[in-house]
């Protein structure tokens, strides 16, 4: 079945750039589709106006519709990392040239649309059978930005 939702990114005038950077930090991305603006508007006649790109085989679209709407943390993609380094190589490609890290996972890339970095352990620990591990887990992510795995576990065994 084809992809029956798909993510609709707004953005000022920086659509193509936020596409290309996002197929750049994801190895499954690609951009599939770029299209321009006719003279009827409402933009520039040939600029940019919908950008179709890849990631992990999901489709997204990225507008430049102008400088009306800006993102904000109602709305993140989560991405399930492998282990520490998946973490470690995400969290330091979204926050370059201007993003900015966050509380609990979280972060804002350079084009201010945020992300959660979450580690596949920490879904695990957080849905421990034993609820004071999973309580302890918890208690240890909300302290952090970035987060760690080994301190995860370390917190959920009490140590």
């Amino acid at each position: 079945m084809a992809q029956k939702i798909t993510t609709f990114l707004w953005f000022d005038d920086q659509a193509e750039q936020a596409a290309e950077f996002y197929t750049s930090v994801f190895e499954y991305g690609r951009i599939t589709d770029v299209q321009r603006y006719s003279d009827a508007g409402p933009g520039e006649a040939g600029s940019v106006m919908l950008v179709s790109f890849e990631l992990f085989g999901q489709e997204f679209l990225a507008l430049n519709g102008g400088p009306s709407f800006r993102f904000n943390e109602a709305v993140s993609l989560q991405v399930d990392c492998a282990d520490q380094a998946e973490v470690d190589r995400y969290w330091e490609l979204l926050t370059a040239d201007g993003g900015a890290p966050g509380p609990c996972g979280w972060l804002k890339d350079r084009y201010g649309l945020s992300w959660q970095i979450v580690p596949h352990r920490m879904t695990e620990l957080l849905t421990d059978p034993d609820p004071e591990r999973a309580r302890r887990a918890t208690a240890a992510m909300l302290q952090m930005g970035k987060l760690d795995v080994a301190a995860l576990e370390a917190a959920a065994d009490g140590a």
